[in-house]
């Protein structure tokens, strides 16, 4: 990058760092043609490659990437950086408009279903569980159970909003239940504020285009590369169906989509209805120093960059010793910190995205558990009530086990003629 009459960047600091390693001393000079290297029409290289050969230059430092058809030309030393294919887009160009249920976006649609289970799962158990406790409902033939279906719709439906409601659970099992069915909302409760407030800080929604497929179904968005570079003939030489669409595109509209260097990619995204394919460690540099740009998430094609020099240079083994040494060292990831690393660049890897069941996995299975005891406490009270009505009747405790169920799960209808016939019977 070009600071007044200087250079500057990342590979103007690899560079001095390895001067001062090596102990040589070296002059800087721009590439005159501005590209990094490609086979002309008639059979010249360009670019940085082209000023190896011809002997102008002794070495080239820039994201040089590493190719089959450049190593049978030049060497390169190991790559002092890794990186792929990545688009580089403007935000507001793919920003979304909210949509109307936007308050559903911090939990995915799997998410939602299985709290729609769970929900209906808890209140059937609160509904048996209630009716099988003789602690909550004693006399099944003269009381009626607090506890109905909608009663316990209405009983979850309010933990769920952490407000208290009735009626109040006695036996102890429906108090397990209920228990288990609070700390499910409260840490579902604070995993969705905790979600949509990051939805809302954020200030970006999922980009809807992702992938290089999405690119290719849109309409809105041109989109192109460098003229010559190494990502052009990956898209011309790949097979797949999608990358092959991609070339098509570009070839056939050469002229208007793509570009002469990076620097004319990024104005042209920043300016117009653009999307630039490229080296993705480049575009994030872009989007680290330019907020209202961002790189889509799909990288392909993983290459790196390497220190270009000719075949029989004495340089390209102590350069790539060099590299390995500064790597080892940890100086690569400071001056990769140094030049990427920016409050915009922070923001677009913290990208929100909605909670998919997985996370929350640990939070339904506590809550089945818990289901599952209050189930089993249930029956264990009504077990020991059946066991003692059955040793003053002089029963079967299986019998009284069995009638006391039939009793406690009849329908309210049912219930209503035995409570008259009660009532008549006593006047």
């Amino acid at each position: 990058m070009v600071r007044g009459a200087e250079l500057e960047g990342y590979c103007m600091d690899l560079l001095g760092a390895l001067a001062g390693m090596l102990r040589f001393q070296y002059r800087v000079k721009v590439v005159g043609d501005g590209q990094y290297g490609a086979v002309s029409a008639g059979g010249n290289w360009t670019g940085m490659i082209g000023e190896i050969l011809r002997k102008e230059a002794d070495i080239a430092v820039a994201p040089l990437t590493v190719t089959s058809a450049r190593e049978e030309v030049v060497s390169f030393t190991t790559p002092f950086l890794q990186t792929g294919i990545g688009i580089l887009l403007r935000k507001d160009t793919v920003s979304q408009e909210m949509s109307f249920f936007h308050f559903l976006s911090p939990f995915s649609k799997e998410t939602w279903t299985g709290l729609l289970f769970a929900y209906l799962l808890t209140c059937c158990c609160l509904f048996l569980v209630a009716r099988l406790s003789p602690c909550e409902w004693n006399e099944p033939k003269n009381e009626e159970n607090h506890f109905t279906f909608l009663n316990s719709l209405w009983f979850g439906a309010g933990a769920l909003a952490l407000q208290g409601v009735t009626p109040r659970p006695q036996a102890l099992s429906v108090r397990v239940v209920a228990v288990v069915w609070w700390l499910f909302t409260l840490a579902l409760l604070a995993a969705y504020i905790a979600n949509f407030t990051a939805l809302l800080s954020s200030g970006s929604e999922q980009l809807p285009i992702q992938t290089f497929e999405d690119l290719v179904k849109q309409r809105n968005l041109e989109f192109g590369t460098l003229e010559g570079s190494s990502t052009f003939y990956f898209f011309k030489n790949s097979k797949n169906p999608i990358h092959q669409m991609i070339y098509e595109y570009m070839e056939k509209r050469r002229e208007h989509v793509l570009v002469k260097t990076y620097q004319e990619a990024v104005q042209r995204v920043m300016d117009s209805n653009y999307a630039f394919i490229g080296e993705s460690i480049s575009q994030d540099l872009a989007a680290a120093r330019h907020c209202n740009l961002i790189r889509a998430p799909e990288v392909i094609g993983a290459r790196g960059f390497g220190i270009a020099t000719t075949q029989a240079s004495p340089w390209t083994k102590p350069l790539s010793i060099a590299v390995l040494k500064l790597r080892e060292l940890g100086d690569l990831d400071y001056l990769r910190n140094k030049w990427w690393e920016s409050s915009c660049l922070r923001q677009s890897r913290d990208r929100w995205s909605p909670l998919e069941p997985p996370a929350l996995g640990g939070l339904f299975l506590a809550l089945g558990v818990g289901l599952a005891l209050g189930v089993l406490a249930a029956l264990a009270e009504l077990s020991n009530s059946s066991r003692l009505t059955a040793g003053h009747a002089k029963k079967s405790c299986c019998s009284v086990f069995i009638e006391e169920i039939c009793t406690r799960l009849r329908i309210k209808e049912k219930a209503r003629p035995s409570q008259e016939t009660s009532g008549k019977a006593n006047a």
